[in-house]
């Protein structure tokens, strides 16, 4: 069974985003099943995750690593896919399970407060 979150676009957003796209690596396991750790793009950045463009199908509900360019890692659940696949690469929604010192800075800017 599938599963699919759907965010009311009224819904207050915890912290903005900001468009901005920074290279991750992505691990965990595809929709078949199937270990995986690639290179990826996060675009829409803010301060509980971002949007992953990925050449993998995955599942929501399930979790990945993500490794940004400083090397921190931090555990993110997929919690919904934003594209279908196109040209190869997929989007989805992530939300980091942590929240954190390493969490708040995982991006390396500091985000403006919520409004």
């Amino acid at each position: 069974m599938e599963t699919t979150v759907c965010r009311s676009p009224v819904s207050k957003r915890r912290s903005p985003r900001i468009a901005l796209n920074a290279p991750v690596a992505v691990s965990g396991e595809d929709r078949a099943k199937s270990a995986f750790s690639v290179s990826a793009r996060a675009t829409n950045l803010n301060k509980h995750g971002a949007a992953i463009l990925v050449g993998r199908e995955l599942l929501v509900g399930t979790t990945v690593l993500v490794k940004n360019g400083r090397g921190t890692q931090i555990s993110a659940r997929i919690v919904a896919q934003v594209t279908a696949m196109q040209d190869g690469v997929q989007t989805y929604g992530i939300e980091f399970l942590e929240h954190d010192k390493r969490a708040n800075s995982f991006w390396g800017i500091t985000f403006p407060a919520s409004a």
